[in-house]
């Protein structure tokens, strides 16, 4: 029952029973009995007053409510010159006005927040209760490709991991917590630290590649030395046996063969910086086909092309290029093995270039262009290293990803 309803009945109640009473009286003593009807309708008028005064308060504040309900906090009242109410009208009114100034400050916040996630470079991914994606950054759409891994889902909170996507790139994904009306809901960033991570890799092999091959080196020439001189000499003190000939010569080549071997990685160290001139991609992979054309031919794979009609023009340095694409069709025929074809794609609006196999596919991403990592029995790791060094110091991202079975793609974004 409300307030209202409650003091009507209960004045109805009492002036009731004092009108009931009075017409008891009336025959008796008429003097007290007007004089008793005159307080019954003075109290009236001063219940309806009351009433009134009561009442207004109550309405001021079902309004002030109904504003704060609907979020609205520019409602204020006005004084009425009643200490009571003015009292009420102050407080409510400084609520107001401190809710306003929460609720901008708020607003503030959030759109300084939500302008900082939209252009952080670092990748947010931010989730539900039901840990359901709800927003996810430029960034880590760029990073992810709308396409985020399982793993990322499976990290604890605090928890992080390095994780390769296909690419040289290597991210650090971190999964943390926050606080949102009394619940716990998960947020995860991605950043790349490729930059970082490459320049340490390289430090750190360029020297040990530098010492090994300064050893190795210094150790063959004066063997080969020593061997040819004997092997020239061999008639000066009535021959050599031939068994005895035919080991120094081995010898001799192997150490050659070793020395070629060590020379693939110190090349790698000093590749030289990009000569950067025009060039059509569309000749570039033309040559490139010719020159690996015999060695497709004896595996029994087909090139074909799919190419932009117009010229396809870059800034790039055409011998280096050259190598990392020989290097690339090389892995992509060793994928295959015998019987398969390789295709070239170029899409000069989007500038990419994409080569194809139908090779057995890459199990796991994890390794990729990692240094020296192969997936080969007798393999250096050499080629992917290279095509790394290339395509990075000509600033082209890349990746090489099986996206379906019998169908991997090396894409490289040249722009």
């Amino acid at each position: 029952m409300k307030l209202r309803t409650k003091f009507i009945l209960f004045v109805s109640i009492v002036h009731g029973a004092a009108l009931v009473l009075s017409f008891l009286i009336w025959r008796t003593q008429p003097l007290l009995f007007i004089c008793a009807e005159v307080a019954i309708l003075v109290s009236l008028l001063l219940s309806w007053s009351l009433y009134r005064q009561i009442l207004r308060p109550l309405r001021l504040l079902m309004e002030g409510i109904e504003a704060i309900k609907d979020k609205d906090f520019t409602v204020k009242f006005r004084t009425t010159g009643k200490y009571e109410m003015d009292k009420l009208i102050e407080v409510y009114n400084r609520m107001i006005d401190e809710l306003r100034t929460e609720r901008t400050l708020q607003e503030e916040q959030h759109f300084f927040l939500e302008k900082l996630i939209q252009t952080s470079p670092t990748g947010i991914i931010i989730l539900n209760y039901d840990n359901e994606v709800v927003q996810i950054n430029p960034r880590a759409t760029a990073i992810l490709g709308g396409n985020i891994p399982d793993v990322v889902f499976s990290l604890s909170s605090g928890e992080s991991r390095l994780i390769k996507l296909g690419g040289p790139q290597t991210f650090k994904v971190q999964k943390a917590h926050f606080m949102d009306r009394g619940f716990l809901r998960h947020f995860i960033m991605i950043e790349e630290l490729t930059a970082e991570i490459l320049a340490a890799e390289k430090n750190v092999y360029g020297k040990v590649i530098r010492m090994m091959a300064h050893e190795v080196n210094n150790t063959i020439g004066p063997v080969n030395s020593i061997i040819q001189s004997t092997l020239d000499a061999r008639d000066l003190a009535g021959g050599l046996p031939a068994v005895l000939s035919e080991a120094l010569r081995a010898a001799r080549e192997r150490n050659q063969n070793l020395n070629h071997f060590v020379r693939n990685f110190a090349d790698l160290v000093k590749l030289p910086a990009p000569d950067k001139r025009p060039m059509d991609v569309n000749i570039l992979l033309h040559h490139v086909a010719t020159i690996m054309g015999p060695a497709a031919s004896e595996r029994g794979i087909d090139f074909r092309f799919f190419l932009s009609p117009a010229p396809f023009i870059i800034s790039a340095d055409q011998p280096l290029m050259e190598q990392a694409l020989i290097n690339i069709v090389k892995n992509a025929l060793e994928a295959i093995d015998l019987g398969g074809i390789v295709t070239f794609s170029t899409f000069a609006a989007s500038n990419r270039l994409v080569i194809t196999d139908t090779g057995k596919g890459i199990d796991s991403h994890d390794q990729l262009f990692s240094p020296f990592y192969s997936t080969k029995k007798d393999g250096q790791g050499i080629g992917l290293t290279l095509i790394r060094e290339i395509l990075g110091q000509h600033g082209f991202d890349f990746s090489l990803k099986t996206v379906a079975p019998g169908r991997t793609e090396f894409m490289i974004l040249l722009g």
